[in-house]
């Protein structure tokens, strides 16, 4: 999928909400347990009930590998749903990897091709040439992470080295990365004050932004400094939809609580467009 094609999509459906399918087997409701793939269940029922509400789906990886091969299975048939049923949708792997070059092209390749996501988290720490296998892939992009929504992103990404915070040093080196127009960022929702300073160095790239609800990030300030003339931002939520009922209407109450998400980002496209 290409950014234009992204963009299409949150203008169409008047939202920019990803929804994180972070499935834990102890949250999910019980009457699911007795299904041959409880993982996969839930995920079909979540999509059916708020693919109109949502432009990207993002599975985080820890929460499949975590059940060794079933796990890993799962994933695999809730990417191939979305991409047979719901092709228009943007598929985010959040899997943070980095590694030397080799590695990374063949992680590279795990996601791209092989399961055929549009996109993967990518940690930056270990630098370009752990970076610029993700971006050699057409139409795929690379979402490196910059800064980060958990308390302990103060540990290194705010430091000031040499007269500029580490996180910073990450963006601008990032966009001297070969194919670096296939970068989106992370950027947490909790830390929107700096916004302001990022969208000077990076005007025009997608932020995927987690935190939003549970973590206790706000809509209104993300989208106050973070938004752009082509939305850039990706807002996630997990738990607060996926989880809104761990009862027999769970599908339901999650399409509920996406419609919240929805409604007020539509209303936040309107006063921009």
């Amino acid at each position: 999928m290409t950014t234009q094609q992204l963009v299409k999509q949150i203008l169409k459906k008047k939202s920019f909400l990803c929804i994180g399918l972070d499935v834990d087997l102890n949250k999910i409701p019980q009457h699911l347990l007795k299904e041959e793939d409880p993982i996969f269940a839930f995920n079909k029922a979540i999509i059916d009930a708020t693919h109109h509400l949502c432009v990207a789906y993002k599975p985080n990886t820890a929460f499949y590998e975590a059940y060794g091969l079933k796990g890993w299975k799962a994933l695999e048939k809730t990417i191939n749903y979305l991409n047979n049923n719901y092709p228009e949708l943007f598929t985010i792997a959040d899997a943070k990897r980095g590694d030397i070059g080799n590695t990374s092209s063949m992680y590279a390749k795990a996601f791209f091709e092989d399961l055929g996501f549009d996109s993967v988290t990518v940690a930056p720490y270990m630098g370009k040439d752990s970076v610029e296998p993700f971006l050699a892939f057409k139409n795929k992009h690379t979402i490196l992470l910059a800064l980060t929504s958990n308390v302990g992103a103060y540990d290194f990404q705010t430091k000031n080295i040499e007269g500029i915070e580490l996180y910073k040093t990450v963006i601008e080196t990032s966009k001297s990365y070969n194919n670096s127009e296939n970068l989106m960022y992370v950027v947490g929702a909790t830390k929107a004050e700096f916004l302001i300073e990022i969208r000077q160095m990076i005007p025009d790239s997608f932020l995927l932004v987690p935190g939003v609800g549970a973590q206790g990030g706000s809509l209104e300030d993300v989208c106050k400094y973070g938004i752009t003339k082509n939305i850039g931002l990706l807002i996630n939520s997990s738990r607060g939809i996926i989880y809104a009922s761990n009862g027999e209407n769970f599908a339901s109450e999650a399409s509920l609580k996406a419609l919240e998400l929805q409604t007020q980002m539509e209303l936040i496209l309107k006063q921009l467009l």
